[in-house]
């Protein structure tokens, strides 16, 4: 016997998804993303945004990682695409405040190589030198 109550997930215990935010500080996009970078209905959000912005002509952008608790390798894949677009438009992308599951994925998937990351207690809306050509 089907019993559909039984069928269904439990989606109280569940993260909300994604959640991006955008500012501007000094000429760079700083992107603050929290949640989980994963296969998922927001998979192409971070895309979307970094696309959307870089057409406008933005050419300096920053991601904030501190609120990244966990990145599969969808999510991955999305860094590098973001990073990509952000190049083929003639634009730099970094990566600040990466926690260390995260950063041991990058480095584990060689990543790091392609990515110049910075981290620590200062961010560069909090003064840390960041350069960008």
């Amino acid at each position: 016997m089907y019993d559909s109550a039984r069928a269904k997930p439990n989606l109280a215990n569940e993260t909300v998804g994604l959640q991006i935010t955008t500012r501007e500080f000094d000429r760079v996009i700083v992107v603050d993303v929290v949640g989980k970078l994963t296969i998922g209905e927001s998979r192409t959000q971070l895309r979307d945004l970094i696309h959307m912005l870089s057409g406008t002509g933005h050419k300096k952008f920053l991601l904030n990682l501190a609120g990244v608790d966990y990145v599969d390798s969808d999510g991955m894949g999305e860094l590098v695409r973001c990073f990509t677009t952000v190049r083929q438009r003639g634009g730099e992308m970094k990566l600040v405040k990466v926690n260390k599951r995260v950063a041991d994925l990058l480095q584990m998937t060689r990543l790091n190589t392609l990515f110049e990351i910075y981290g620590g207690k200062h961010s560069v809306v909090a003064g840390e030198k960041i350069r960008f050509e």
